[in-house]
């Protein structure tokens, strides 16, 4: 049925998993899913808690504070607590165990819920000079694909869903933008978003291995040839 309503195949993927590992836990634990309660949920979060990371031994310190990171944790939830709505709109159950963190309006300051599992937000991690220095070495060995895939992602600020499903009559070169495909965004919002010079010139313009170049891009590359030419006289 999501696959009809046009969600990601990543997204449908990655809620399955999910609620797999959950009816694993209740089958181990010899729990009918169809009847568990907070306390069964609450056995499934703390075993996701206590989980080794696939990461191993490297692992210094992860926002849970164990093996998952808290994204991670709330991600696996959301498919339980759909699970248990798809229950509730068919009449098998009164109450979903997972429940949603509310807000209640009060007298003076209000009251809020938390969820099962408490949201923290961190900021978001802003590598030194020397890491994007190390991050450039790297990828300055890698191919023109792949260098031209990491510009065009720090440029525009992409997705990786995003990056992975451009298409050549998503870009124009003429204006240096890019075109995000409604149908490829995590909001499901069209935008167009530019990109810099040095990211256009990364671009096989004039054609490479095997690809033949496009006319719209060396018309771009002939006018800016000769803009700069009208510069420098």
């Amino acid at each position: 049925m999501w696959t009809d309503l046009g969600r990601a195949p990543r997204t449908i993927d990655a809620y399955a998993r999910g609620l797999a590992a959950y009816l694993l836990i209740c089958e181990r634990d010899d729990v009918d899913p169809m009847t568990a309660g907070r306390l069964h949920v609450a056995a499934f979060v703390k075993d996701l808690s206590t989980r080794p990371s696939r990461r191993g031994a490297n692992v210094v310190a992860l926002d849970s504070g164990a093996g998952l990171a808290n994204a991670t944790l709330q991600q696996r939830l959301v498919p339980v607590r759909l699970f248990y709505d798809y229950l509730i709109e068919e009449g098998l159950r009164e109450s979903n165990p997972v429940g949603r963190g509310r807000y209640t309006p009060g007298r003076t300051f209000g009251s809020h819920e938390r969820g099962l599992v408490p949201r923290l937000v961190k900021l978001p991690w802003i590598p030194s000079e020397q890491q994007w220095l190390d991050l450039l070495d790297v990828v300055r060995e890698e191919s023109a694909r792949n260098r031209v895939m990491l510009a065009l992602a720090y440029d525009a600020a992409l997705r990786r869903e995003e990056l992975c499903s451009l298409r050549t009559d998503d870009v124009d070169p003429a204006h240096r933008t890019l075109r995000i495909r409604a149908e490829t965004t995590k909001t499901r919002r069209e935008r167009v978003v530019p990109y810099s010079a040095p990211t256009g010139w990364c671009q096989p313009l004039d054609g490479c291995q095997g690809l033949s170049a496009v006319p719209a891009q060396r018309k771009a590359r002939r006018e800016y040839k000769n803009r700069v030419s009208a510069l420098t006289l």
